[in-house]
């Protein structure tokens, strides 16, 4: 399986190198951090797109605070009776939402809900995930945690498409961090943290300059030059 992915929205052109405006829906539970990191990162012209909704499963999530003082639209769903999953009536009401505002991609932030098939078909290869560990490597919950416990020397950060399981789809960038002696779950927390807002925003760069190409589990970054290359085929 070979899939060249683009955003829905135009090309625009900007200093001689094509890139589209990539509309940004983002799902997030709790403080939002890494929602900030993109937002600072369009601000400061590292990110070529716009956050155009964030949606939450926790009513007084800081994520959505963050949002409306951005003057992005806000929006909590009650999620459910289950625990670890939305109901099949907010999954609706979240697809309905994203559809309504053209969203080119899904970004989870911080989601603590696992989508279902329906939904990851629905955005097949359109949502991105960060998650505190180097992938394959300690999945699920408190991964930081995980790789202490483990005893591991080297921990870090992935940047994958989703797909159907948890934790499990195609890896487009990952960060390492030292682990130090003398590290508790916080200060690894943190170190990792810092890498996520940065590589984060890196990935949906790449995807709004139509850069990544899925090959069976690897996800390939075309270098700029193959990606004009295309992007001009695909206009003829």
């Amino acid at each position: 399986m070979v899939i060249c992915l683009r955003s829905v929205s135009q090309l625009s052109h900007r200093g001689g190198t094509k890139l589209a405006h990539v509309r940004i829906g983002v799902l997030a539970s709790g403080r939002g951090s890494n929602l900030q990191a993109i937002i600072d990162a369009i601000k400061t012209g590292r990110l070529s797109g716009e956050v155009v909704v964030v949606i939450s499963d926790v009513p007084d999530a800081m994520a959505l605070e963050r949002a409306r003082r951005e003057g992005i639209d806000a929006i909590y769903i009650e999620p459910g009776s289950k625990r670890a999953r939305l109901s099949e009536e907010a999954e609706s009401r979240i697809i309905s939402e994203l559809e309504n505002r053209s969203v080119d991609l899904v970004a989870l932030a911080g989601f603590m809900r696992i989508l279902s098939p329906r939904f990851v078909r629905h955005f097949k290869w359109r949502i991105m995930n960060i998650h505190p560990s180097l992938l394959p490597a300690f999945p699920g919950l408190k991964a930081q945690k995980q790789a202490l416990e483990y005893g591991v020397k080297v921990a870090g950060c992935t940047v994958h498409f989703v797909d159907e399981g948890v934790d499990t789809g195609p890896i487009i960038i990952q960060a390492a961090v030292p682990v130090y002696e003398d590290d508790d779950e916080e200060a690894l927390s943190k170190r990792i943290l810092a890498e996520e807002h940065r590589i984060y925003s890196e990935a949906i760069q790449l995807f709004a300059e139509h850069r990544l190409k899925i090959e069976g589990r690897r996800v390939r970054i075309l270098p700029e030059s193959e990606h004009d290359e295309s992007t001009d085929r695909d206009r003829d």
